[in-house]
């Protein structure tokens, strides 16, 4: 029986889901939401409840569900193997959309020492084509380097992100953030709904929460109050953080930044100080990307292991690494990077946003749909369904919104791949003839 003292507390598990999900998906948002207007602010509390109760229900799917698999593991259960093959590759997909947007972010942030890659679309298509390949060929090596690079990198967000959050008030003027507030003159509800896909952005990958509930302390108590807790706690460093800056660089100088928390840095104190949060945000996107690739890998290798994925896609080297697979998905991340080419990075990642947001958020819908057979077949006590399906409501009502926010070029995109998927489905759905569920890959965000 495992040592419960060297298990992870309520505390170390709330702190891993929120580093976790910060990552690198908050550094351009400001400049995205500028062209909104503050106004855009409003959504960061329906999505911050939305998010948190998507975390919830995902930990509950994770304690009342033994397989490994993630997404795809509990969607299968209440819609069988076709929905377990969609799950997995809309999530591949929406992973390969993130990772383009993530390299957009970082040249974005490199563009101030290298001004060239801010002439044109051509200069930022190549640069972040090199970003995309510099960092699939870096993961040949294996896992071991990329997890440590990553866990070291990704303070080059958070520290910038939550110090301005604390200190940036001192500079934060209420003249500038009304003047920010809404210079679009737009409807309420129509500012709101157009910022949605931005701010989910930030908490994509909430869905990995449970991941870690062999290692943690009375997980059925802490499980849940991680996800909520960490969830929550990014959320507050979300809005302090981009309330903040709307207050201290004005609106039309922000909206077309390419590296907004540099700008505000430099604002605040000097350039200097600008070009070192430049240097640790390029070094925290790298790392991420980094990351990421690997995991876009590791998810079609286990599925291609289940018959889901074409067979190359499981073969590996001596290192442990799936160099085929990691050469495939920088192709179609190519493909992408080059079918929304924008001399534009904040319109580039904006389009990307969108179109990750519908990729992950129906996969959101088809697993958590499943809590409820989960709920049954390990039958859960009266109270606590009650519970859980209150949570699960507000979590599928945000997600529906989500959609719609996303807005019809997105949607459109989301549906168009999902009837490509399910016709992808139905050239291998006969390997699974009699076959049983099996098991599936672990899915998460950095």
């Amino acid at each position: 029986m495992a040592d419960s003292s060297k298990k992870m507390s309520l505390m170390g598990l709330t702190t891993l889901v929120a580093v976790n999900m910060m990552g690198s998906g908050i550094i351009m948002l400001p400049a995205n939401m500028a062209q909104i207007g503050a106004v855009s602010l409003l959504s960061w509390g329906i999505t911050a409840l939305g998010s948190m109760a998507i975390a919830y229900s995902f930990a509950q799917c994770g304690l009342f569900c033994a397989r490994s698999g993630g997404m795809s593991a509990y969607t299968e259960e209440a819609h069988g193997r076709s929905g377990f093959f969609m799950a997995s590759f809309l999530y591949y997909l929406s992973l390969a959309i993130g990772n383009v947007a993530i390299a957009i972010s970082a040249v974005g942030y490199i563009t101030p020492f290298i001004p060239w890659l801010g002439t044109g679309a051509t200069p930022l298509f190549i640069g972040v084509v090199a970003l995309l390949w510099l960092t699939t060929v870096a993961n040949f090596g294996g896992p071991r380097l990329t997890g440590k690079i990553g866990a070291i990198t990704v303070w080059g967000v958070i520290i910038p992100v939550a110090g301005l959050s604390l200190i940036g008030w001192f500079w934060f003027k209420s003249a500038i953030f009304a003047a920010a507030w809404n210079p679009q003159g737009a409807p309420l509800g129509e500012a709101i709904s157009s910022s949605i896909p931005l701010t989910l952005w930030a908490f994509l990958g909430m869905e990995s929460a449970a991941a870690n509930s062999d290692a943690v302390e009375d997980p059925k108590r802490n499980v849940p109050l991680a996800c909520l807790f960490g969830t929550g706690g990014a959320a507050v460093v979300y809005i302090l953080s981009t309330t903040v800056i709307q207050g201290i660089v004005p609106n039309a100088e922000l909206a077309h930044s390419s590296a907004p928390f540099a700008l505000v840095y430099a604002t605040m104190f000097s350039p200097m100080v600008g070009n070192v949060i430049l240097f640790l945000a390029v070094a925290a996107c790298v790392g991420s990307l980094l990351g990421w690739q690997f995991t876009l890998s590791q998810v079609s290798k286990a599925a291609a292991d289940q018959r889901m994925f074409p067979a190359f896609f499981s073969r590996v080297t001596a290192a442990e690494a799936p160099v085929i697979g990691m050469l495939v998905a920088c192709v179609i991340q190519t493909l992408m990077a080059m079918s929304t080419m924008s001399p534009d990075a904040a319109a580039q990642f904006g389009k990307l946003v969108n179109l990750a947001a519908v990729t992950n958020v129906i996969p959101y819908i088809t697993s958590l749909s499943a809590l409820m057979i989960i709920m049954h077949k390990a039958r859960v006590e009266p109270g606590l369904f009650k519970r859980n399906v209150a949570a699960l409501l507000v979590a599928m009502a945000y997600s529906f919104y989500a959609l719609y926010a996303s807005g019809k070029d997105a949607v459109f995109g989301g549906m168009m791949v999902m009837a490509v998927g399910y016709l992808i489905y139905g050239f291998i759905a006969h390997r699974f003839l009699g076959g049983d569920a099996g098991s599936a890959p672990a899915q998460g965000k950095a």
